[in-house]
């Protein structure tokens, strides 16, 4: 599939109208291109029972560099962004000869102690990214960071006590940094490979100022989120360029980011793997409902910021249910989306209504699949295994099974490995750029009604604000999140 890479700046730059292509089994796409430097290209998925997947939320995308998508084995193959060919394996070998390659692993990060778990939750609620306050009440993002972090506590610490009292992400992602080290050794690419975590150590500040330190000439950012969202990969990245931009050593350093690999046929297939080996801890395997449970996003991130994660996601089970049908295996499927909170609406439909919805269909079988995380953390080992598997058979569901995170599945290794040599002769000086990864499309409402709009903000965000507040709100935010 792809490795979809930004490479050099072209500030500025929107996508133009998105044209479709299909893909088929033998993971071929057909691209349509356009004239100059630019050539945009996009896919609609089929699978069996379901429509297919629609891109037009992505025209709202102004990317901070284009994307630049780099095939398997001189093959090209497309996505949403700017199509190339990868180079050869000689010209690859000349580019990274001399150069000291580095890969930085981007992740949220979690609490390793209970008593870690309060200043990771206002480290998580004071970005932006994660509450949108308008531009005019940031001035609101710490201070509620804090009402919120505090109210959540104690919850929060009660789901980190039972599975064990902290996050295990750190030591999972440790142990996959250092199975690609060696991986990307095995196929002759020596590299460092760092962690940068976005709301808990080591911070990306940490990772960006070893990466100097050790005098890194060649950079692959490789965020362990399959598909793209503002609240993830934007965030993660957002923070990284702020922090290469203002240094003169880190801001000349050549980064090509992998923004998402959620198509690549090597994460698909270890995907299929593991749902086609649990599937077989059944008794009557055909007759389970394959069950993706992913995480949220408020539905505002989609509809009005243009985060295609929604789409992606839709895609990326499309692609895994078409492997697992070429392996013979017709099981229906559903997917729904977990760990929303406060009071907004998230992207539905909510897993954990769908759960009661299968259980009173009379679905006995059901195999959890957390198709949007490579890592065992508390929304897998609490949310998923504790509540939604208790509240799966007292809604009738007899027989549960869980498809495991990915962690350090030797194809799925192979794979990243895979995306950053194909994406390393992309890199490119972050400090070419200047625009945003993803632009609201609240500046243009302010243009057509700035009066309107501004009034709207302002009542709006008096409303959320007595709303975060009250009592009923307060409760709300209190239950575990990450």
């Amino acid at each position: 599939m792809n490795a979809a890479a930004t490479s050099h700046a072209l500030p500025g730059v929107k996508l133009p109208e998105l044209t479709t292509s299909k893909f088929n089994h033998n993971s071929s796409v057909v691209c349509f291109h356009r004239k100059h430097q630019v050539s945009v290209c996009s896919h609609t998925c089929k699978a069996s029972g379901n429509s297919n997947s629609t891109v037009s939320n992505l025209q709202k995308l102004k990317l901070d560099e284009p994307i630049k998508n780099i095939g398997l084995a001189g093959k090209r193959f497309c996505s949403v962004g700017v199509c190339t060919h990868p180079l050869n394996e000689t010209e690859s070998d000349s580019h990274v000869e001399d150069e000291k390659v580095g890969v930085l692993l981007l992740n949220l990060g979690g609490p390793e102690t209970l008593v870690d778990v309060q200043p990771f939750l206002y480290n998580l609620f004071a970005d932006p990214d994660i509450i949108r306050l308008p531009r005019l009440f940031r001035f609101l993002q710490r201070p509620l960071a804090q009402i919120i972090s505090v109210l959540r506590a104690r919850k929060s610490k009660e789901a980190y006590a039972s599975i064990g009292g902290g996050s295990p992400l750190r030591k999972i992602t440790d142990e996959q940094a250092s199975a690609l080290k060696s991986e990307l050794e095995a196929k002759k690419l020596p590299a460092n490979v760092y962690i940068a975590m976005r709301y808990w150590h080591p911070f990306t500040e940490e990772a960006a100022q070893q990466i100097k330190s050790d005098g890194i000439t060649r950079l692959v950012v490789l965020p362990l989120y399959p598909q793209f969202s503002i609240s993830t990969t934007g965030s993660s990245i957002r923070a990284l360029q702020n922090i290469f931009r203002e240094d003169k050593v880190l801001s000349k350093l050549p980064v090509a980011i992998i923004q998402s690999w959620y198509q690549r046929y090597g994460y698909i297939k270890s995907m299929a793997d593991l749902i086609e080996e649990e599937l077989l801890s059944f008794n009557r395997p055909q007759e389970v409902m394959i069950f993706f449970s992913a995480h949220g996003v408020p539905e505002t991130y989609v509809v009005d910021a243009g985060d295609p994660y929604k789409y992606q996601m839709e895609e990326c089970i499309d692609l895994i249910m078409q492997e697992l049908k070429a392996r013979g295996i017709e099981n229906n499927h559903r997917l729904a989306y977990q760990s929303r909170v406060g009071p907004v609406q998230w992207l539905k439909p909510y897993t954990d209504e769908v759960l009661v919805q299968l259980g009173q269909q009379g679905v006995k079988s059901l195999l959890a699949v957390p198709v949007s995380f490579v890592s065992e953390h508390i929304e897998t080992l609490e949310e998923i295994d504790m509540e939604y598997k208790e509240l799966a058979l007292k809604s009738g569901v007899e027989n549960w099974g869980r498809v495991p995170a990915l962690g350090c599945t030797t194809s799925f290794i192979a794979d990243l490995a895979d995306a950053v040599i194909e994406a390393l002769p992309s890199a490119t000086a972050m400090s070419a750029s200047s625009s945003p990864l993803i632009s609201s499309s609240s500046s243009q409402e302010f243009k057509r009604d700035p009066v309107g709009y501004a009034m709207k903000i302002f009542v709006g965000s008096f409303l959320a604000f007595i709303l975060l507040l009250s009592p009923r709100m307060l409760s709300a935010f209190r239950k575990p999140v990450v």
